[in-house]
């Protein structure tokens, strides 16, 4: 996959800055969760959540691309909502891993210790999220890792914080003995009625109505070297940098929605209702700031379908009508005349040729 990057120069025009900044995080966020729906309840349930979000999560989870928290949080709030269990997010969270998180993961697991692991997160957060941050205190004998999700106060935020929990434990663990229990955990939300649950889950004293998600744990524990040496390759933040784009450059609504485009392009389907409906605004406002910024979502969505088309036809392994369908063109037709306008060159062409043309 060719390293993402902001699609368009920027345009010296007057934008929303609500909608510009929209808060995104890596869809590898949701790693797992849709195949842990699907064993604990049903395909069925997993495919209305689908629906609910309007994108295909478990296609894209391992790539490595954005989505606005709001997706995230419906997605989450409706598996709720359709299984009946107030809790999911506590449900989940034990088999939420860091691990799990792509390049990114990988690069804060490359180190000889938990502190400098954390370190490495605190780092490069904007590697992962627009929005969110990871900071850690010492006092004394006690260290706390906090996170701050930009997914607070929307409607299943309270699974969310549960899975931001149960993953920063999930570094500790890559460290820690089988046998290590935190010392506390922090929850951002209010106290629930069966408070006693987070407690049997986490395996520790848990406080709710914090100003942020908090672990605490014993301060030497920072310095605890891995349990097992790591089987995948190093990645230093280089090649994180080439794989992702660094949010805090998603200045323009334009990088949002060509990002959010992108993972729509990578799960098989464009809507704009479903780019609209991900950054909590309606199609025609939509519209409007983005032709505000000199551009429209029909050119973004060319732009990226004709990005994902050059990956796919110098694969070589795939025919140009597959690729046409893949792409969401109702003909053939279609997806060549747009990849002509995109590249001034037919598919059939491009493949014959072998040129490299820039998106």
């Amino acid at each position: 996959m060719p390293q993402p990057t902001n699609h368009f120069a920027p345009a010296p025009l007057k934008i929303s800055r609500g909608l510009s900044s929209t808060p995104v995080i890596s869809v590898t966020a949701l790693a797992g969760v849709p195949a842990f729906v699907r064993r604990a309840f049903g395909q069925r349930l997993l495919t209305r959540a689908n629906r609910a979000a309007m994108l295909d999560i478990e296609a894209i989870e391992d790539q490595d691309c954005f989505i606005p928290h709001a997706t995230m949080t419906t997605f989450v709030e409706s598996v709720a909502r359709l299984s009946g269990d107030e809790h999911f997010g506590l449900l989940v969270a034990p088999h939420l891993s860091i691990a799990s998180y792509g390049c990114w993961g990988q690069h804060l697991l490359g180190v000889p210790t938990l502190g400098a692991a954390i370190r490495r997160g605190i780092a490069t957060i904007g590697f992962h999220s627009k929005g969110d941050a990871l900071s850690i205190t010492l006092d004394d004998d006690r260290a706390q890792i906090h996170y701050i999700s930009a997914a607070k106060g929307q409607e299943g935020y309270r699974h969310v914080a549960c899975g931001a929990a149960g993953v920063i434990l999930s570094v500790c663990r890559q460290y820690l003995p089988p046998d290590w229990r935190p010392q506390l955990i922090a929850l951002d939300f209010p106290r629930p009625m069966r408070a006693a649950i987070y407690e049997d889950t986490f395996q520790s004293p848990v406080v709710f109505d914090a100003p942020r998600i908090s672990v605490q744990l014993d301060a030497r524990d920072l310095r605890a070297e891995p349990k097992r040496q790591p089987t995948y390759v190093l990645v230093t933040a280089e090649d994180v940098a080439r794989a992702r784009v660094a949010c805090g450059e998603m200045n323009y609504l334009r990088d949002v929605i060509a990002q959010q485009v992108w993972s729509q392009v990578l799960a098989g389907h464009v809507s704009i209702d479903s780019a609209a409906r991900s950054i909590n605004t309606s199609v025609r406002t939509l519209q409007r700031e983005l032709n505000r910024e000199g551009t429209d979502f029909r050119s973004i969505a060319n732009m990226m379908r004709s990005r994902r088309a050059l990956e796919l036809l110098r694969d070589g392994g795939v025919s140009i009508t597959k690729i046409s369908t893949v792409l969401g063109y109702s003909a053939p037709a279609h997806f060549a005349r747009a990849f002509r306008n995109a590249t001034g060159l037919s598919p059939r062409e491009f493949r014959l040729q072998g040129r490299a043309v820039p998106l």
